[in-house]
C-alpha cells in the first residue's frame, strides 16, 4: 500500500499494489502545468486509489478536449491527470507519494520537445538544504 497528499495535506489517498515504472513527461503542456521540465506520472487503474479525505478539494481542469489536469484547489499540488481515451487510469503525479518508492523510471515521452535549458544530471552544486543567499 503506498500513501500520499497533496502538499496542505488536504486531499489524502492510498494506492494498492505494486506501482509501474514511472513515465516522465517533456511535452510542453506539462511543463507549463507543473511549472517544472517535465511531470513524473504513475499511470495506476482508478479502482487501486482510495481517497482517504480532501476529494472535494480535488478541481478538474480540461486543458485539451478530453485531458484533464486535477489537483487540490487550496494548495495547488498537481496530484494527477485522467483522458478520456484511457478509461479508468490516473496518472498520479509521482512527487505526491510519501516515503521511498521502488518504482523507478521507466520512460521519457515527448523528449523531442523537452526544455532546451534542462541537461538531466549536470555540474551545478548541490545542496542538502537551501543554501544562505
Amino acid at each position: 500500500m503506498h500513501q500520499g497528499s497533496c502538499l496542505c495535506k488536504g486531499v489524502t489517498f492510498t494506492v494498492a499494489g505494486e506501482l509501474p515504472p514511472i513515465q516522465v513527461c517533456h511535452c510542453s503542456q506539462c511543463r507549463h502545468a507543473q511549472g517544472t521540465p517535465f511531470a513524473t506520472n504513475i499511470p495506476v487503474a482508478e479502482v487501486q486509489v482510495t481517497w482517504l479525505s480532501g476529494v472535494e478539494l480535488i478541481h478538474y481542469y480540461e486543458s485539451s478536449p478530453g485531458k484533464f489536469r486535477c489537483f487540490c484547489k487550496t494548495c495547488g499540488s498537481p496530484l494527477f491527470s485522467k483522458r478520456a481515451s484511457l478509461p479508468g487510469i490516473l496518472r498520479m503525479r509521482a512527487g505526491t507519494f510519501d516515503g521511498d518508492l521502488l518504482s523507478r523510471v521507466g520512460v521519457h515521452i515527448y523528449h523531442g520537445s523537452k526544455a532546451h535549458w534542462w541537461t538531466g544530471l549536470d555540474d551545478a552544486p548541490k545542496f542538502d538544504e537551501m543554501p544562505p543567499v
